[in-house]
C-alpha cells in the first residue's frame, strides 16, 4: 500500500512540475518518477503518506507519457488542467515542515494554471473542416499574452519579502552590471521566498538547477548557496549577463534562463528567426508564459519596459 501512496505522490508532484524546466533542456520521464519517488520516501512522513489514496501502477507510465507530451510540447492551454490538481495539492505542501519550500516553489506558479485557463476560454476554436480531426487550440501571440500578464499584475502587491530583499539585491546585480531591474526576477520565480524548492532541484529565489549553480561557482555542499539571498543574487545576475551576452535580447536571454540555452539556440536556427515573438509559439509552454510574466512584473515593479533596459557592461 505504502508504493502505491509513493506512486501516487510522485505522478501528482510531476503533473505540477513538469513545466519548471529551469537550466535544464532534457527530461527523461523514468529518472523523474523515480527520483519524485525517492522525494517522497526521504521528506514526507508516513503520516501524510497513508492520507493519501493508492493509484494503480500500471496505469503511470500512459499517464506520463501523456504529460511529458503535454507540458515538452507547446500548447498553453493544455495546462489549464492542471490548476485545480495544483490547488488541492499546494495546501498538503504547506502543512508539512518538509515540504513547505515545495509549497513556496508551487504558490507564485498557480498564476501560470490561472492565466491558461482563461487562455482556454476566450481563444476562438480552430475551423475543422468536415472529416479533419480536431485541432488543437492556438497559442496566443506573445504581444497577446503581455497584455494579459499586465492586467493580471496591475493591482497586485508586492509579495512579502520583497521590500526588504529588492533593496538588499539590486546592488549585487549592479555591482555585476547587470540592470538592477532585473532582480524583480525572484518574483516571479518564488515570490521572494528563498526556501523555494523545485521538485526537479530549482532552488532559491533565483530558482538555479544545480549545474547551473556549481557553474557559475555556488557551493552546494555542505550549505547550498542556493539558498542564501546574496550568493543566489550574485550567480543569478552572472547567469543572465552570460545569456545576453549569447542572445543580444533580454527576451531570449529569459527564454534560456527558463528553457535551456540549447532550446533557444535550435528554434532560432531552424526558423530562421531573431527575437522571441518569432518562436514564442514553439517554445515549452511554461517558457512561453515565463517570458512576458517577467516583463509584466519589471513594468509593475518599476514601471520600465523590459526593452528599455540596458545591455550589461563589461
Amino acid at each position: 500500500m505504502l508504493t502505491g501512496m509513493k506512486t501516487w505522490l510522485s505522478l501528482t508532484l510531476l503533473l505540477i512540475v513538469l513545466p519548471a524546466r529551469a537550466q535544464e533542456e532534457a527530461v527523461d520521464l523514468g529518472e523523474l518518477l523515480q527520483g519524485a519517488q525517492e522525494w517522497a520516501t526521504q521528506n514526507l512522513d508516513t503520516n501524510l503518506l497513508n492520507a493519501l489514496p493508492e493509484v494503480d501502477q500500471q496505469k503511470a507510465q500512459p499517464l506520463l507519457r501523456d504529460l511529458q507530451k503535454q507540458f515538452q510540447g507547446e500548447y498553453i492551454v493544455n495546462l489549464a488542467a492542471l490548476r485545480e490538481p495544483a490547488k488541492v495539492v499546494l495546501p498538503l505542501l504547506e502543512a508539512h515542515e518538509e515540504t513547505q519550500p515545495y509549497a513556496a516553489w508551487l504558490q507564485p506558479r498557480l498564476d501560470y494554471l490561472k492565466i491558461a485557463d482563461e487562455f482556454q476560454l476566450t481563444i476562438p476554436a480552430p475551423k475543422v473542416e468536415p472529416g479533419e480531426l480536431l485541432k488543437p487550440l492556438p497559442n496566443p501571440s506573445a504581444e497577446w499574452q503581455r497584455e494579459v500578464w499586465v492586467t493580471e499584475l496591475t493591482k497586485r502587491p508586492w509579495p512579502p519579502n520583497a521590500s526588504n530583499l529588492v533593496l538588499r539585491l539590486k546592488p549585487i546585480f549592479a555591482k555585476e552590471k547587470v540592470p538592477a531591474e532585473l532582480v524583480w526576477l525572484a518574483e516571479v520565480e518564488s515570490s521572494f521566498d528563498a526556501r523555494a524548492r523545485s521538485p526537479v532541484g530549482a532552488a532559491g529565489l533565483f530558482q538555479l538547477m544545480p549545474d547551473t549553480a556549481k557553474r557559475l561557482g555556488l557551493s552546494l555542499w555542505p550549505r547550498d548557496q542556493r539558498y542564501q539571498p546574496d550568493p543566489s543574487a550574485k550567480a543569478a545576475a552572472q547567469y543572465l549577463k552570460l545569456l545576453y551576452a549569447k542572445f543580444k535580447d533580454w527576451r531570449l536571454a529569459l527564454a534560456a534562463y527558463n528553457s535551456g540555452e540549447g532550446t533557444v539556440q535550435r528554434l532560432l536556427k531552424r526558423h530562421n528567426a531573431r527575437t522571441f515573438d518569432e518562436i514564442a509559439p514553439r517554445l515549452p509552454a511554461e517558457t512561453q508564459m515565463f517570458v512576458p510574466n517577467v516583463e509584466a512584473v519589471i513594468l509593475r515593479r518599476e514601471g520600465i519596459k523590459l526593452a528599455k533596459l540596458q545591455a550589461p557592461r563589461n
